[in-house]
């Protein structure tokens, strides 16, 4: 064997080899790594996207998180000017009511004044008869016995 020989039918078997590697091999190759290049470049595109998605998300929530605060501040002021306006209220039935017991009360007490007046005049006219007896007893001039009570009548 001569290494001549060998060496180029080595050389034409690895030419065939390479030409058959790149002719029916090679092909298949490539699909595997174009399709794992296109599955990769699709799950990074997913990724930013899903990032993209996840940052609206976030500032949705956020906005959504901002308008339930506005609104629970819009509650909680309804609820405290709501609570105002129930005191506001209870004070002022309050001072109508504390007004009519003491214009029921004045009442109440000009009519006890009245009466009493009454009763004062009825003793004070019960004691002037008793007076004009004593002194009709001693006396017996009409004329002057009626003066009298005519000017007791007029000072009662």
């Amino acid at each position: 064997m001569n290494i001549n020989l060998t060496l180029f039918a080595q050389a034409l078997v690895f030419a065939l080899f390479i030409w058959i590697t790149i002719r029916f091999i090679w092909p298949y190759v490539l699909d595997a790594i174009e399709q794992r290049q296109k599955t990769i470049a699709d799950g990074l595109a997913a990724a930013d996207k899903g990032a993209r998605s996840l940052e609206e998300a976030r500032g949705q929530i956020q906005v959504m998180v901002e308008e339930a605060r506005g609104q629970a501040r819009g509650i909680l002021d309804q609820a405290q000017s709501r609570a105002n306006g129930i005191v506001e209220e209870a004070r002022a039935t309050a001072d109508q009511e504390r007004e009519r017991i003491i214009q029921s009360a004045k009442a109440d007490v000009d009519q006890q004044v009245n009466k009493a007046r009454d009763e004062l005049r009825g003793q004070v006219a019960a004691i002037a008869l008793a007076g004009a007896e004593k002194i009709l007893a001693r006396e017996i001039d009409p004329r002057t016995h009626q003066d009298m009570l005519t000017k007791l009548a007029a000072q009662i």
